[in-house]
């Protein structure tokens, strides 16, 4: 997205219109809605764009599994790590 050529004047500096008003009193709304109606126009060609890619990568075969091995220690809940007890590492007063 481009930033305007003129940047944007102060919430209580003139207005850059000429009008003589704060720029929040005279076209602050104004110019606020047309950054959000470019940012919007701007969000959808990016997600027409990005539809584009996505048609483009579904097409690509898919990934082959994982290989699978033979380790039945390795439980499929454990993650590989042995159980703690749950008790304080130092008991009584200090």
């Amino acid at each position: 997205m481009t930033s305007p050529s003129t940047p944007r004047p102060g919430r209580n500096q003139p207005c850059h219109c000429g009008s003589g008003r704060k720029y929040k009193q005279c076209c602050l709304a104004k110019d606020e809605e047309l950054a959000a109606a470019a940012r919007a126009e701007a969000a959808s060609a990016a997600a027409a764009a990005a539809e584009e890619t996505s048609e483009a990568v579904a097409s690509t075969p898919a990934r082959t599994p994982k290989h699978q091995t033979q380790q039945p220690w390795k439980g499929t809940t454990s993650k590989g790590f042995a159980s703690r007890p749950r008790m304080p590492r130092k008991v009584g007063g200090g």
